[in-house]
């Protein structure tokens, strides 16, 4: 008489031993596809059209969250944005950002016209970034130098504008490390 761990383990196949080479090729293929996000081109035929020139000019308000890795809100902040742009098209936009906790940053980014957008830079962008756009919304992706502890560390910034209405926008960013998502910003600018 058989045991039961007997009949049972002559039931289960074997499992199936795949190479190496093929088990690489399945990993990169699902790990990639994961990555797929969305285009500026999705976006060409969405209202109302984003035009950085009219929308990035004068006096702006932003009102926003940052969020951890797993989603939680860690900090609020309000923002004022005085934007200008001079004869040559290139574009300034200071930015005085208050958080809850009773930091304060400024920033001020200079949007140069190149062939693909504007080069955006600023002081603590460590590798500048290109603003495209297409319909209701900007793509920028660029690293940024945040203050960690008693240091800094360098962050990835993929950032999406959504032009909502003619001067109301929503401006979703994630922050990556080493290709992995270590938190969010959404915050909501207006025209004043």
């Amino acid at each position: 008489m058989q045991s039961l761990l007997t009949v049972i383990s002559e039931r289960i196949p074997a499992p199936v031993l795949w190479p190496a080479p093929i088990l690489w090729t399945l990993s990169s293929a699902l790990l990639l596809s994961g990555c797929a996000g969305p285009s500026l081109d999705d976006y060409a035929d969405r209202t109302p059209e984003l035009v950085p020139e009219a929308f990035f000019t004068g006096e702006l308000s932003a009102r926003g969250v940052v969020r951890n890795f797993s989603g939680e809100v860690i900090r609020t902040f309000d923002a004022d944005i005085t934007a200008t742009w001079d004869d040559d098209g290139v574009g300034t936009l200071g930015e005085v950002f208050r958080f809850n906790d009773g930091e304060v940053q400024t920033r001020v980014w200079t949007l140069t016209p190149s062939d693909e957008g504007y080069h955006a830079s600023a002081g603590d962008v460590v590798e500048s970034g290109t603003m495209r756009w297409r319909g209701n919304a900007i793509h920028m992706n660029y690293v940024l130098r945040v203050s960690y502890g008693d240091g800094t560390l360098d962050v990835r910034m993929d950032d999406w504008m959504h032009l909502i209405t003619p001067d109301t926008l929503i401006n979703q960013t994630t922050m990556t490390k080493w290709g992995i998502d270590v938190g969010e910003v959404v915050l909501v600018i207006r025209k004043m």
